[in-house]
């Protein structure tokens, strides 16, 4: 696996859980960062900043955000698996989401030291801002 640079996004984030067909409110996207919602036929999962977080759903707060550098080309492979299993030998949970250009991971903020510990062990270049 080549050497991944991965920026610790400053912040805490919220990841919730809404009933399936639920409306996003534009608001949720009016501050410039990272958003994500994914709807399936059983849920409307939202991840926002903690302050952006919509209402009326059930929310795990306290997560921390770690961005992959991309952007990154759909050929590569193991990208995800390198993240996640450095992170799970650890003893890390994680929460994924990839976008077009790049992959973000989530932890828990009181796993965060851990999570960059042993990303760098694992020869990614994690940033901190």
């Amino acid at each position: 696996m080549r050497r991944l640079v991965v920026d610790v996004v400053a912040g805490d984030y919220g990841v919730s859980r809404f009933d399936p067909g639920t409306a996003v409110a534009a608001e949720v996207f009016a501050t410039p960062g990272f958003v994500s919602v994914t709807s399936t036929p059983t849920e409307v999962t939202v991840v926002a900043p903690v302050d952006l977080t919509p209402a009326g759903g059930r929310t795990e707060a306290g997560w921390r955000l770690l961005t992959v550098r991309g952007p990154l080309e759909f050929t590569l492979t193991g990208i995800m698996a390198s993240l996640a299993g450095s992170l799970a030998a650890a003893g890390v949970s994680l929460f994924a989401v990839s976008t077009f250009d790049t992959d973000h991971i989530l932890v828990h903020d009181s796993d965060l030291d851990r999570a960059i510990t042993a990303l760098r062990a694992a020869g990614h270049d994690v940033h901190t801002s």
